[in-house]
């Protein structure tokens, strides 16, 4: 049965008091934490997960204790590990998360909690964070400079030769587990099976040796190694689908779970399959949109940015907004690789939505500028726009942006990139270390939300 919080232990208080007192800064942010509409949606969260989550079974974790070491876990970078230990450890660290001296929840126990907070709730949770701020006056939203930057997935650079040794490997694994639970329930294996995993493995590091040298006899003994590789996977995906085929047959949950792993990658093993097809042995060019860079974080975006100390790289394109005060009022993750002119309406009306008026002053960089979109700030109520033309500038446009507000609001903007910086370092937005995207999208979510509080426990 889901519990709301522990009791106040008198013992516990009564012990704190020889210990010295938390740190002001954590302090600040508890009483940010004590907001009865926070609580709220995450405890809806967590009473989904069960049918009866809310009137039967043993007593859970507290959702307020929950809540609150998932907040110090972004807050100081910890793993789920280090968080119960570092809270084990520390009576202030007790305190704040409400455990007092009862047991603190194992990091697997903290990790089920927290997988079941979906990232609509983290993006409710920092508007309301918005909406505390502006009660205490830490911001009224008349400032607003946005950004991008990217959040890699947690994946090594890919190659295809790679990508199908571990398709290879994904796939006979199951089908190993498959064959094992079939002579279980006493059925037929459909026919004898053989696992490729350890030869693929050679193959792909033979061929990455191969292909360092870059003559032409080396390309074509890497393409003749390719189509043995691709051999191999192709008989790999057609024994994967004659054992999804039986266990599908199969009642029993253990086969069901089998049977959706291999529906999950076998489509994306096919699309490494293809892709290698096309590039290495048709000499054809695949676009970015159609590749697949991961077996196992597939929502994976191609990105180019145009920066020379990486010129390509693996996650989502993210979108900031962030007003006077240090807070990121607005977060967003975009699909592919948008040019960064159409994120500027977007931006203007999630602040109109957040602090129902408009900036006062709403600066970007250069890539965002336009006509259309400096108009669009005038329409809506902006009164100083501060896009800074691209390519050559008129004598009028040059007057305009050597104006002493348009050269203050520049330096001002500039900023973000420090708060990005923060975010990244601090904050753990560099590299993101949940699976699926519905996990990258609650990582960027609590990284956001954590920063967000740093920066109101120091205000």
């Amino acid at each position: 049965m889901l519990v709301e919080h522990y009791p106040l232990d008198k013992q516990f208080e009564e012990l704190a008091r020889y210990f010295p007192p938390m740190d002001p800064a954590l302090a600040k942010v508890d009483t940010y934490l004590e907001d009865e509409k926070l609580y709220r949606l995450i405890k809806k969260d967590l009473s989904k997960r069960w049918p009866k989550t809310m009137e039967t079974g043993r007593n859970s974790t507290p959702v307020e204790v929950v809540l609150r070491m998932l907040v110090v876990k972004r807050l100081y970078g910890y793993s789920y590990e280090e968080t119960v230990e570092r809270v084990s450890d520390s009576v202030n660290l007790r305190r704040f998360c409400r455990v007092y001296l009862n047991d603190v929840p194992v990091d697997t126990t903290l990790l089920r909690w927290a997988n079941l907070i979906q990232p609509k709730t983290l993006e409710q949770f920092n508007q309301r964070i918005m909406q505390l701020a502006m009660e205490r006056k830490v911001t009224r939203g008349r400032k607003l400079r946005t950004d991008g930057t990217v959040v890699e997935s947690n994946i090594r650079a890919p190659s295809d030769n790679r990508l199908l040794a571990d398709g290879v490997r994904v796939l006979a694994r199951t089908i190993v587990r498959a064959r094992n639970f079939v002579k279980q329930v006493k059925q037929k294996a459909a026919q004898p099976f053989e696992d490729f995993t350890q030869t693929a493995k050679v193959f792909s590091r033979q061929i990455s040796e191969t292909l360092r040298t870059k003559t032409e006899a080396a390309r074509t003994a890497g393409r003749q190694q390719y189509q043995e590789l691709l051999e191999m996977t192709r008989k790999t995906v057609a024994w994967a689908h004659q054992t999804k085929k039986q266990l599908q047959r199969c009642r029993e949950a253990k086969a069901q779970r089998l049977a959706q792993t291999l529906e999950t990658f076998l489509p994306r093993t096919e699309q490494v399959i293809d892709q290698t097809t096309r590039r290495i042995l048709q000499g054809e060019p695949v676009p970015a949109q159609e590749k697949i860079v991961s077996l196992f974080e597939a929502h994976t975006d191609i990105l180019r940015r145009g920066k020379e100390s990486r010129p390509v790289e693996y996650g989502h394109k993210i979108w900031l907004n962030e007003v006077e005060g240090g807070l990121v009022s607005h977060y967003r993750i975009l699909e592919g690789n948008p040019s960064d002119e159409q994120q500027w309406k977007p931006s203007l009306k999630a602040h109109l939505k957040t602090f129902h008026q408009p900036p006062v002053q709403a600066s970007a960089d250069r890539g965002l500028s336009s006509e259309p979109n400096e108009q669009l700030a005038y329409d809506l109520g902006v009164k100083r726009v501060i896009l800074p033309h691209r390519c050559h500038r008129s004598k009028a446009r040059l007057k305009h942006e050597h104006k002493a507000w348009f050269v203050k609001g520049r330096h001002w903007h500039a900023g973000v990139e420090g708060r990005i910086s923060v975010l990244k370092r601090a904050h753990d937005l560099g590299r993101c270390l949940a699976h699926g995207l519905p996990g990258f999208h609650c990582w960027v979510g609590w990284g956001v939300i954590a920063g967000n509080l740093a920066v109101l426990g120091r205000t």
